[in-house]
C-alpha cells in the first residue's frame, strides 16, 4: 500500500513540474495512506503494548485475541438467566443486554440483537461485523469494537424480528446484573 501511494505521489508531482511551464503551478495532492503496515489494522484505543496476557485467563486471551472458540455447552453463561448487562471481558464496553438473550440450543449463549441496536442500525452499538473465511465457509465474526476482542459469530438464522443469532463465547463476557431501582434515602437536614 506505501508503494502505490508513493508512485502515485511521484507521477503527480512529475505531472505538475511538466506542465509547470505552460500553466501556474498546482499544489499537488498528498495520499495519506490507511494504513503503513500489512494485515488488519485496529481502529481503537488499545496498541500492541497493552499486555493482554496479564490482564486475562489463558482461555480468554486464546478467545479474544486469538480468535478462538470455547467448547460448546461449557460456558458459564449458557444457562445464565439473570437480569443485567453482558460486558466485554477485555475493555468492559457492554455488548448485550439479558433481555436479548435466547436459547438457541448450538451450545454458546445467543443474543437476537446487540445492546445499542435501533431497529436494523447497529452504529451505537459496541460491536463490529467482520467477514471471516478462516473455518472454510462465509461466516461473519464479531469483534468488541473498543478493543477488537473476537466475541463469536453472527448467523442469519435467529428468531423474530432480528433473525439474527449473535453465537458468543461465554470466555469473552463479564456480566453485570443491573440495580433494582431503589427509592433514595430522604435527605437529612
Amino acid at each position: 500500500m506505501s508503494r502505490f501511494v508513493a508512485r502515485v505521489s511521484v507521477a503527480v508531482s512529475q505531472r505538475a513540474t511538466a506542465r509547470s511551464v505552460v500553466l501556474p503551478r498546482r499544489i499537488p495532492i498528498f495520499i495519506r495512506p490507511i494504513a503503513t503496515s500489512q494485515g488488519l489494522q485496529s481502529l481503537t484505543r488499545y496498541n500492541e503494548t497493552t499486555d493482554w496476557q496479564k490482564k486475562l485467563t489463558p482461555e480468554q486471551y486464546v478467545v479474544t485475541r486469538e480468535r478462538g472458540t470455547e467448547v460448546p455447552f461449557s460456558g458459564i453463561y449458557l444457562n445464565h438467566s439473570e437480569v443485567g448487562m453482558y460486558h466485554c471481558v477485555c475493555c468492559d464496553a457492554p455488548l448485550f443486554s439479558s433481555e436479548a438473550k435466547y436459547d438457541s440450543g448450538t451450545g454458546w449463549p445467543a443474543f437476537k440483537e446487540a445492546h445499542g441496536t435501533w431497529e436494523r442500525d447497529e452504529s451505537h452499538t459496541s460491536i463490529i461485523r467482520r467477514p471471516d473465511n478462516s473455518l472454510g465457509s462465509a461466516e461473519t465474526e464479531v469483534l468488541c469494537k473498543n478493543c477488537d476482542a473476537h466475541l463469536g459469530h453472527v448467523f442469519d438464522d435467529g428468531p423474530d424480528p432480528t433473525g439474527q443469532r449473535f453465537c458468543i463465547n461465554s470466555v469473552a463476557l463479564t456480566f453485570k446484573p443491573r440495580e433494582n431501582n431503589k427509592p433514595g434515602k430522604p435527605e437529612e437536614k
